[in-house]
């Protein structure tokens, strides 16, 4: 094999992971719900639906703010920022960290990259209702603060005084992957040791749902909102709006190793690139999608025949799903046919920024468990999605190399890849 082109930066891994997510509040729920084959998808609650013409979503469910943070706290925090910080906070824990009992010249050297693709649009939906009924004196001072997506990454680093490199990506459905990318950077780079990396999203509101069904990329099955989101499968219709939150611990792996701390994976790579197309539709030829893959080989130094597994972007829309097939075999050749692909977002829906981060960790958890999470409502292949897709049940096979595809809106694409660290 090719050594990685990054082979004289430090290496840096996963010691630490926590999700909030429609299948579950925790990672270990998530992972047993995505390996039972869990629907997130129902009729939401949040508000009334009746007149739009998408009723359903996956929405997170049985979480209580205050069950986790400081009420005033959290009554102050848009529902995005609430979901950040309960993720951040597990994967904190998970990685074995303990914040208060380090000193703040250990703290000064762990980070927070962590985005949001809408932010706070619970907050602007009900504060521009405020205005509309009583002027500007009804507006709150957190308005503005509680609605900037770049706001999660803040507050995390607040609650822990975590003071190296702090910032949010915004870029749609790959700001999880994008949020990644800069950890491992700043890590290689010897910016930070530590990097609490990843993406929330709280969309599910009458802005949300309407502006999405409003461009059409929404499903409409309402009579079956179960089996709503099916990838690859020939009578999708478009994908279901979800919600929640993921988030990553990486770290550079002699500091891992330095303290003991359990290391669930190696970040070979994250590679990105523009489709320069369409402000919502990918490239018909999947050009953008291909040169991600291969940057994400070619900067990790991965053989495209070492590539087991790869947790596809797969949001369930009639001509996404094909084309990223297609650019699948275009990067993998007959390879394409001996790894297993997925779309857990048949299970989760779509997370916008979060989903980067959640399927980040399930293909992490792929790696750990030798078990690739199936696509699920698949019941009419697409024969323009011909790839051997974990169909309706997991795949048990070993998973040593591992990719996740997310891309967004603006033609955004990242992918990301992981290994296992022997």
């Amino acid at each position: 094999m090719t050594p990685p082109s990054t082979s004289t930066h430090r290496r840096v891994v996963v010691t630490g992971m926590g999700a909030l997510t429609p299948i579950g509040n925790s990672v270990p729920a998530l992972w047993e719900n995505a390996l039972r084959g869990t629907s997130g998808a129902a009729c939401i609650t949040r508000f009334d639906a009746s007149a739009f013409s998408t009723r359903f979503a996956c929405e997170v469910k049985g979480f209580d703010p205050h069950a986790h943070l400081d009420k005033k706290l959290a009554n102050r925090l848009d529902p995005v920022l609430q979901y950040a910080l309960v993720a951040a906070a597990e994967a904190i824990r998970d990685a074995g960290l303990d914040p208060a009992a380090m000193p703040q010249s250990a703290r000064d050297r762990v980070g927070v990259v962590f985005g949001s693709g809408i932010g706070g649009i619970n907050t602007f939906q009900q504060q521009a209702l405020a205005y509309q009924a009583g002027g500007p004196r009804k507006l709150s001072p957190f308005f503005i603060p509680m609605m900037l997506p770049d706001m999660g990454s803040g507050m995390i680093a607040m609650q822990y005084g975590f003071r190296g490199p702090n910032h949010s990506v915004v870029s749609a459905c790959a700001t999880g992957n994008h949020c990644i990318a800069d950890a491992l950077s700043a890590i290689r780079n010897d910016e930070a040791d530590v990097i609490v990396a990843g993406g929330a999203e709280a969309a599910v509101c009458e802005l949300g749902i309407g502006g999405f069904a409003a461009a059409k990329a929404l499903s409409t099955r309402n009579d079956s909102p179960e089996t709503a989101s099916r990838p690859f499968d020939a009578t999708r219709d478009g994908f279901v709006l979800g919600e929640g939150a993921g988030a990553l611990v990486l770290e550079s792996l002699e500091h891992a190793v330095r303290r003991g701390a359990r290391i669930y994976a190696e970040v070979l790579s994250v590679g990105t690139s523009a489709d320069a197309y369409h402000m919502t539709a990918p490239h018909p030829d999947g050009d953008g999608a291909v040169l991600a893959m291969e940057r994400a080989l070619r900067q990790g130094g991965i053989a495209p025949d070492e590539v087991d597994s790869i947790n596809m972007h797969g949001t369930s829309t009639p001509i996404g799903d094909a084309i990223e097939s297609r650019a699948v075999r275009r990067v993998f050749g007959e390879h394409a046919d001996r790894l297993t692909a997925t779309s857990t977002k048949s299970m989760t829906g779509h997370l916008l920024a979060a989903s980067g981060a959640v399927e980040a960790i399930l293909t992490v958890l792929s790696i750990v468990h030798g078990v690739v999470p199936p696509t699920i409502n698949v019941t009419t292949p697409d024969p323009e999605c011909d790839l051997a897709y974990a169909l309706n049940a997991p795949v048990t096979r070993p998973v040593r190399t591992a990719l996740s595809n997310v891309f967004g809106f603006g033609g955004h694409n990242a992918c990301a890849a992981f290994r296992a660290v022997e």
